[in-house]
C-alpha cells in the first residue's frame, strides 16, 4: 500500500489548507450562528467563498459537478476541512450531506439525480437522512425500525416520528427509512415542504456545528409516489450500509482536523506557558501528552488511509470502517481531551478554540453508531470467521 499522495491530491490539499486558514476561520466568531448551527447567510456565504476557490462540494463525481475526488484524497481534503468546525460547511462536505450525496450517487434513478442531486452538489442545497427514532422505535438496531409504509394506489402513505434528524429545518429533500407491509425497509425520497411533514423542534445538544442542528419530525400520512422509492423496494437496510461504511470514514477524516488543530493550539501553550521554572512542555506530565497526542493522530491517519484505500479498491469493508470509526472516534477524542488538560483554565474557557472543538466531538463517539455497537458487531465477524476456519 502506498499512502502517498500524488501530487494533484497535494496541491489540493495545499488549497484547501489556505482557504480554510484565510477564508473560513475568520468567520468562527461570526454572530451569525447559535446552537442550532449556522445560519443560512452564514452558510451561504461560506459556500460562496469555496465556489470561488474551486473548492465547493470536491467529492461528487466530475457528472454532477464535483471533482470526483477518490477515497483516498477525500483523506487529505476532509481533513484540511475539519479545521475549522465551519470548514466542513464551506466546502459542503458536511454530514448528512456529504453521505447523502454519495448514495444519491450509487443508488438514484437518472430523473432523481437531476430533480435533487444536481441542485445539491452546485448550489449545495441541503438534504436530511431520517432513520433514527424514539423508543420504542430504531436507534442503534435498525430492526426495530417503527415507521411505516403502507400502499395506496401509486402511491405510498408514510406515518412515524424521527429525532435526532440532522440537518433537518432547513433541509430541501429528505431520504426517509420506512418499514413496509411485508416487513421489509425501504428508502424514500421526499421534498421537506410536502404536507404530512412535520418538524416539531430542534434538540438541544452537545454539539453545535451543524448546519439545521438535530431535529424531530413527524410523519403524518405523508404521500410519496412509488417513483420516489430510492433504489429498490426492500433494500432500505442493504443502501444504509452503502452510505454508512464511507458515511463513518469521512467522519474520521473531518474529526481528525479538529483534533489536530486542537493539538497544535496545545503544543503552542505548552511552550511558551512557563510554570515552576520552565515551560509547561518540559514537565513529563505535559510532555507525555503531547506525545499521546502525536501517537493517537498517527494512528487515526493510518486507520483512515488504510479504510479509503480499500473502499478505493471497490472491496467491501464494513467490518474495517466499524474499527475505524471506533479507533479514530476514542482516539481524536482522547487528543482533544488531554488538550483541555494541557491548557488547564484556558482549556474550559472560550480563550481558544478548544473548549468549542470539546463540545462539538463528544457526540462522534455515538453518532453513526456508538463505540460499543461497532465492538459488538466486529466481535461477531470475527467469531462467524473463526468458526468458518476451524
Amino acid at each position: 500500500m502506498d499512502f502517498s499522495f500524488p501530487a494533484d491530491v497535494i496541491t489540493l490539499r495545499e488549497r484547501t489548507r489556505e482557504f480554510i486558514a484565510t477564508q473560513v476561520i475568520p468567520l468562527e466568531n461570526d454572530e451569525r450562528q447559535n446552537s442550532h448551527g449556522p445560519s443560512e447567510g452564514l452558510r451561504q456565504e461560506l459556500m460562496s467563498r469555496a465556489r470561488a476557490a474551486g473548492l465547493l462540494t470536491p467529492h461528487a463525481s466530475i457528472e454532477m459537478g464535483g471533482m470526483g475526488l477518490s477515497h483516498v484524497a477525500k483523506a487529505a481534503v476532509f481533513e484540511e476541512a475539519g479545521y475549522s468546525w465551519l470548514g466542513p460547511t464551506a466546502l459542503n462536505v458536511h454530514a448528512p450531506d456529504e453521505g447523502n450525496i454519495h448514495l444519491m450517487e450509487q443508488v438514484a434513478s437518472p430523473a432523481q439525480k437531476e430533480r435533487w442531486l444536481r441542485s445539491q452538489v452546485q448550489d449545495g442545497t441541503r438534504s436530511c437522512f431520517a432513520m433514527t427514532e424514539p423508543a420504542p422505535g430504531s436507534g442503534s438496531d435498525p430492526s426495530m425500525l417503527a415507521t411505516t409504509a403502507v400502499r395506496d394506489g401509486d402511491d405510498f402513505l408514510i406515518n412515524g416520528r424521527k429525532w435526532f434528524i440532522t440537518g433537518a429545518e432547513g433541509a430541501k429533500y429528505a431520504i426517509v427509512m420506512a418499514r413496509m407491509e411485508d416487513g421489509s425497509a425501504t428508502m424514500f425520497l421526499t421534498d421537506m415542504d410536502r404536507p404530512g411533514i412535520v418538524l416539531e423542534r430542534n434538540m438541544d445538544t452537545m454539539d453545535r456545528c451543524f448546519a439545521g442542528g438535530h431535529g424531530v419530525l413527524r410523519f403524518d400520512n405523508l404521500r410519496v409516489p412509488a417513483n420516489d422509492i430510492l433504489g429498490e423496494a426492500g433494500k432500505g437496510f442493504r443502501y444504509a450500509q452503502v452510505r454508512l461504511a464511507p458515511a463513518r470514514l469521512t467522519h474520521c477524516m473531518r474529526w481528525l482536523g479538529q483534533a489536530r488543530r486542537a493539538h497544535e493550539i496545545a503544543v503552542d501553550h505548552a511552550r511558551r506557558r512557563n510554570a515552576f521554572g520552565k515551560p509547561l512542555a518540559e514537565h513529563e506530565g505535559v510532555g507525555f501528552m503531547l506525545a499521546d497526542n502525536d501517537m493517537d493522530l498517527h494512528t487515526a491517519r493510518l486507520h483512515i488511509w488504510h479504510t479509503a484505500w480499500l473502499l478505493d479498491q471497490g472491496l467491501s469493508c464494513n467490518f474495517e470502517s466499524s474499527r475505524a470509526k471506533v479507533v479514530c472516534s476514542e482516539a481524536e477524542w482522547r487528543v482533544v481531551d488531554r488538550c483541555v488538560q494541557i491548557l488547564g483554565g484556558m482549556g474550559v474557557s472560550m480563550e481558544t478554540p478548544v473548549m468549542r472543538i470539546f463540545t462539538d466531538m463528544r457526540a462522534f463517539r455515538i453518532y453513526d453508531g456508538p463505540s460499543e455497537v461497532h465492538r459488538w458487531s466486529m466481535a461477531r465477524k470475527i467469531v462467524q470467521a473463526a468458526e468458518k476456519a476451524a
